[in-house]
């Protein structure tokens, strides 16, 4: 993990590469447990027998499951001291590359792309492409908006 003391170090940092997250498996329950959070319940996410048939061979995970996994990914590749709060301010460009197979382990890799302030607080800019693998092309690449708070 990337242990930034302050914004300053933050903003030094600009398009320095974060490194990768541990690898976690998408097991066919946390796609269910999705579906039922989100209310999206189709066939190729929830449906093993009918997917079996589908040009994927199986259930994939939600392109959204990955998106709500960014939070969990960032904690786990840097931390920014001396903030009272970090928000998600949102996101710049969201592109789901290739589906993500039930039963395949994902893992995200991070860039900083950009840190400015703003009369609100400082803007961070953060690029996390997600990988399955054994797989060249990535699942998913967001560029992530956190606005940061100092204390």
């Amino acid at each position: 993990m990337r242990i930034f003391n302050d914004l300053a170090e933050l903003k030094a940092a600009k398009g320095e590469h974060l490194g990768h997250t541990d690898w976690r498996e998408i097991t066919q329950d946390r796609v269910n447990l999705f579906a039922d959070a989100t209310d999206d319940h189709q066939w190729i996410h929830v449906d093993p027998d009918r997917a079996k048939d589908s040009p994927f061979g199986g259930t994939i995970a939600h392109g959204y499951l990955s998106l709500a996994l960014l939070p969990s990914f960032a904690a786990e590749l840097f931390r920014v001291d001396g903030l009272q709060m970090a928000i998600n301010y949102g996101l710049n460009k969201v592109r789901f590359a290739r589906p993500v197979p039930v039963g395949s382990r994902i893992r995200a890799a991070a860039e900083i792309v950009d840190v400015k302030g703003t009369p609100a607080g400082t803007l961070a800019n953060v690029r996390v492409t997600i990988e399955v693998e054994g797989i060249d092309k990535p699942a998913c690449v967001a560029e992530t908006l956190s606005l940061l708070i100092p204390e």
